[in-house]
Order: C-alpha cells, then sequence, then structure tokens
C-alpha cells in the first residue's frame, strides 16, 4: 500500500495517467492527494475531473483556485475569461461532477502519515487547528445554500491581512484566498497576490508565506501545489512544493509519503509533459 501527493495537473490529463503507470498505481490498495487545480488551461480538464472523480475513496482531492473558478462560471460569473473548461460545462454530467467538486476540501490533513495538504499557503497566525477550523467555514458556505451568494462576492484581493474578528464574505474570501491564491506576504501576514514568479523576483518587503518568522503552522510538514515557478524547491525543511509545471512544459510530481522507515525522505516521480496546442 503506497500513499501519493501529486501536484497540479491542470487538465493534462495523459501526463497523469503516464505517472501513475510509472508508479504502478493500485486503486485497490494505494491512495493519491491531489493537490488542487485539477483542471483549466490544460486540454483535457473533462476526462481529469471524470477519472479522479471515478477513483472513489481512493483519491483525495482539495480545491485549488482553478477549480473554484470553474464553480464560479457555473453560477454565472461573467467576470472569468481565458478558461478552457467548456468541454465541463457542455457536459452530460455536468452537474454531477459540478456537485462533487463543491464537496472537496480545502485542506487535508493525515495524523498518522504526518502531512498537511492545502493548495496555497497559510498566514503566519494559523496553527493547524485555526487552519482546519477556517477551512471548514468555507467549505459548509460550498455546499450550503449560500453556495451562489459566496460564489458573487468570492473574487477580489481584499482583505490582505488576517484578522480573527473578520466576518462574513471578507471573512471567507481570505480564507479562501489564502488556501487557493497566496504566495508572498509581508513577515506579519500581509498579503501580495501580484507577484508570482520565483524568489528574488518579489517586491521588497516580501518573502513566501511559509519563511514567515514565528509562523505557528512552523511544525506541520506541509504539502502544497498553485506555485510552478518554485520548481519543486523550498527554503523550508518541512514544507514540500509539488507543482512543478507540467502545463507549462514541466514536470508532474507524485511525491511518496508513506515510507518503511519515517525517517526517509519523500520520494519524487517527475515527467515531462509539453503544453497543450493553443
Amino acid at each position: 500500500m503506497a500513499t501519493y501527493a501529486i501536484g497540479d495537473i491542470q487538465g493534462c490529463f495523459d501526463a497523469l495517467i503516464i505517472l501513475l503507470e510509472k508508479i504502478s498505481f493500485d486503486p485497490d490498495n494505494d491512495t493519491l492527494w491531489f493537490a488542487g487545480d485539477l483542471i483549466n488551461r490544460g486540454n483535457k480538464s473533462l476526462e481529469t475531473l471524470r477519472f479522479i472523480k471515478s477513483l472513489g475513496d481512493s483519491a483525495i482531492s482539495i480545491l485549488g483556485n482553478h477549480d473554484l473558478t470553474l464553480l464560479s462560471i457555473c453560477e454565472g460569473n461573467k467576470k472569468v475569461k481565458n478558461h478552457t473548461l467548456d468541454a465541463i460545462l457542455e457536459a452530460p454530467d455536468r452537474e454531477e461532477l459540478i456537485l462533487w467538486l463543491r464537496h472537496r476540501p480545502l485542506l487535508h490533513h493525515d495524523k498518522k502519515l504526518g502531512y498537511t495538504m492545502i493548495h496555497a499557503g497559510m498566514p503566519p497566525q494559523w496553527n493547524l487547528s485555526t487552519a482546519q477550523s477556517c477551512a471548514h467555514e468555507v467549505e459548509k458556505v460550498l455546499q450550503g445554500n449560500d453556495y451562489p451568494e459566496f460564489m458573487a462576492n468570492m473574487f477580489g484581493d481584499e482583505p490582505k491581512k488576517w484578522d480573527k474578528n473578520l466576518k462574513g464574505w471578507e471573512r471567507l474570501r481570505f480564507i479562501t484566498n489564502c488556501l487557493t491564491r497566496m504566495r508572498y506576504c509581508k513577515p506579519g501576514g500581509k498579503l501580495n497576490f501580484k507577484d508570482k514568479g520565483p524568489i528574488g523576483s518579489q517586491k521588497d518587503g516580501y518573502i513566501p508565506w511559509y519563511d514567515a518568522p514565528n509562523r505557528k503552522s512552523n511544525d506541520l510538514k506541509i504539502i502544497f501545489g498553485h506555485w510552478s515557478t518554485l520548481f519543486g524547491e523550498t527554503s523550508h525543511p518541512n514544507v514540500y512544493a509539488i507543482d512543478t509545471g507540467c502545463l507549462w512544459g514541466g514536470s508532474l510530481t507524485a511525491m511518496r509519503l508513506d515510507s518503511p522507515k519515517p525517517t526517509n525522505s519523500p520520494k519524487l516521480h517527475v515527467i515531462e509533459c509539453v503544453p497543450p496546442k493553443k
């Protein structure tokens, strides 16, 4: 039995199948963790979504910003442009796929394996308990009657800093932005959504979220995607970046989480992927 965490697929279905063959994935015995952004930009988003859904309990998938984009489009958000999701929107099983996606979590923690998976980042003020509680707040709305209204209020860059007294859509938007969009922040936690490039390209005063001093999640082993320009490298020994830019001609990464010897480093398996034709 093996457990693997897989980085952002973004509709690169063929690359995913090749990767699963390479790691000899057995759905009857193995488990896959998907770090979000299953879809969009790649040319086989529908196939990717159907396949991962079909894995049932053999797959644990969290939501990324591109997955939330699909949900927003389905609720009539006309602000979203340049997406490659028409095949899903026109599929006969669209509603079934959307309902399944709405019920995916924003955070997954496995106490036995000792890993926590998110799509993007955490502000320095959050420990595991706070992050789990905040993720659950958004999940509850996504799965409930207020879902359409949340979709109408989800987009936006404000507020930029955590305050436990935040309420309403501002609170839910901040939580969502941290877990699905965050890359850089100031040491005190103020978010920066404009800088997306590799370390050193950001504005002065901003640092990768995982390098924030006194970060309350510092003791966690965190797996995340979203940031392909990190090329799978971070400056923190317990933080694992697994979006290695498959869509952009890089690789798709599967990180093995279980090991006969707990002190061993997780194993990485990568394959190259040619970006879809535009």
